[in-house]
């Protein structure tokens, strides 16, 4: 994965943090578009299908695809930003980028992982650790390990407890990690609402759907779950006042997280009221990941639904 670089946010001079996707190519290595980091971002206030798209080469086999412009929505003022790209050159030969070991002649059915242990049948190790009969005498009967009924001779269990004492209760354990957002690839706007959907179902919202009823003429696309209200702008203007006042009284009445997704960023105004009501304000760019851009938004990434 590449590291993350500073940002410099245009408007408001705040540094974000950003890191470049990575696309598989078609003979299987990761793409990355090759970051200009000497030139300045330049504000997006208008999108057009053909500048939202760069040309970068697989190191691998140099073969040239078309990829999303990177871009960046800014964490402090919401300003969506793209970042400049160096333009295709010669072919770089690499450095060995997407080769992948595979077992030499001598190595079928076996292999050796990262940590050093054989994963071949030559690796199996012996019950009871691998220095287990290694001295060729054969086993006292009365060292044989534990009773595998669980049970000493005093008709205890093997951790010494009476059989009449319950056990202890388990100390609470932390809710198990979330695996990492896998995004899809935005091309249309029905690819916006199924990024937003996707999202959801990975903060913990479960079955997000578009309502049945027929929405009122709008841009915004409706997605709905149980406790859960949102809306995904995929035009290219920023989001406005008005819209995330809208989202806010949906969610008001029907007692539910209100959440906004945009395509292009949110006016000042409307992140102001964002903030104000609470409502988690998302940023989608071409790349399908969507980006937290109010602390009401880091607060739902965090906790999940």
């Amino acid at each position: 994965m590449a590291e993350a670089v500073p940002v410099r946010c245009p408007a408001c001079l705040r540094d974000n943090g950003y890191t470049a996707p990575v696309f598989p190519c078609a003979c299987g290595s990761p793409v990355h578009p090759p970051l200009d980091l000497a030139a300045p971002p330049v504000p997006l206030t208008h999108r057009t299908w053909s500048d939202s798209w760069v040309a970068v080469r697989c190191t691998a086999c140099g073969r040239e695809s078309e990829w999303p412009q990177p871009e960046l929505g800014c964490g402090s003022c919401g300003t969506v930003v793209r970042i400049p790209v160096h333009p295709l050159e010669g072919v770089d030969s690499g450095d060995g980028a997407g080769v992948v070991d595979e077992p030499g002649p001598g190595q079928a059915g076996g292999g050796v992982r990262r940590d050093g242990a054989g994963t071949g049948p030559g690796s199996v190790t012996a019950p009871g650790g691998p220095d287990r009969h290694r001295s060729g005498r054969r086993p006292d009967p009365h060292d044989a390990g534990p009773d595998p009924r669980g049970a000493d001779a005093a008709g205890r269990p093997a951790g010494g407890r009476p059989a009449h004492v319950p056990p202890s209760p388990m100390p609470p354990t932390a809710p198990l990690p979330r695996p990492a957002f896998r995004p899809v690839t935005i091309r249309t706007a029905r690819d916006a609402v199924a990024t937003a959907a996707l999202y959801l179902r990975w903060l913990g919202f479960q079955d997000v759907r578009q309502p049945d009823a027929r929405p009122i003429p709008s841009a915004a696309v409706d997605l709905r779950a149980p406790g859960l209200v949102a809306q995904v702008d995929p035009t290219t203007a920023p989001a406005g006042l008005r819209a995330v006042e809208c989202v806010w009284l949906n969610g008001l009445t029907a007692s539910a997280t209100s959440v906004y997704f945009a395509l292009a960023g949110y006016t000042e105004d409307a992140r102001t009221r964002a903030d104000d009501l609470g409502i988690p304000l998302f940023v989608m760019d071409l790349t399908g990941m969507p980006q937290p851009v109010n602390d009401p938004a880091d607060a739902l990434v965090g906790s999940g639904a």
